[in-house]
């Protein structure tokens, strides 16, 4: 089935990540996939939830908003709310969760990291966005603890990235965009490793059940796609990577 961009099944969008995009943040990352726009930014706290005070162990967590104005019509902010909507509170425990999954936390030592990722545009794929600017974001702000001569070294085991596959039109595709997402007979929000174990799955049948055949072409595509954004992420933060 011919997609709305002309794509392959197996191909993704185009991708850049932009390191350093505002001043102030230990970490910064603009990442673009298509027409998805996230901007993430990693902030050290010298300290951490009270659950964890005297444990020596470090924590990551996320937060996740989406601009009024990211999508076709306005959505109110949560502030007017005065609370979280659930989608954004699932979403940014998500975020949290797939970060800390590749963090050495005993190394990070009793200090805690909050990445904000802000949608300044959807075009779905929003939270598998998030997570792959948002291990940049964090790299950095790590890196800048190195820096600083407060670690010996980057405290991250591996790399994580994120990638929307579905069903659409009969057909098992990588990199959903909204257009295909909101009329998938089934989608799924694959995150995984840089040596590619599986972080999270979150597969629905959004229309009809799916077999296991077609969810083994899925977990492929969502392999390969997320092998290209560890690359991506690798070529953002260039020769620093290996230092």
């Amino acid at each position: 089935m011919a997609r709305a961009d002309l794509r392959r099944s197996d191909e993704m969008r185009r991708i850049q990540i932009i390191t350093g995009y505002t001043m102030h943040a230990e970490g910064s990352v603009l990442i673009e996939v298509g027409n998805t726009r996230v901007l993430c930014n990693a902030t050290v706290e010298d300290a951490v939830p009270s659950f964890l005070a005297g444990s020596g162990l470090g924590w990551v967590t996320a937060e996740y908003s989406m601009l009024p104005r990211a999508t076709n019509t306005r959505s109110p902010r949560d502030i007017s709310r005065l609370k979280l909507n659930g989608r954004s509170a699932e979403i940014q425990r998500l975020i949290g969760r797939s970060l800390r999954s590749v963090l050495d936390r005993r190394m990070l030592g009793e200090r805690q990291i909050i990445v904000d990722c802000d949608v300044l545009q959807a075009d779905g794929g929003t939270r598998c966005a998030s997570i792959t600017g948002g291990y940049v974001a964090l790299w950095l702000a790590c890196r800048t603890l190195v820096d600083r001569g407060l670690l010996p070294r980057i405290p991250l085991r591996g790399q994580v990235a994120a990638v929307s596959v579905g069903i659409f039109g009969g057909e098992p595709m990588l990199d959903l965009c909204y257009q295909e997402d909101s009329r998938a007979d089934a989608d799924c929000n694959v995150v995984m490793t840089g040596t590619g174990d599986f972080v999270e799955l979150q597969c629905t049948g959004e229309e009809r059940p799916f077999t296991k055949e077609e969810l083994a072409r899925l977990l492929a595509l969502g392999r390969k796609g997320t092998a290209k954004l560890c690359r991506e992420q690798r070529k953002a933060i260039g020769d620093a990577w290996n230092l």
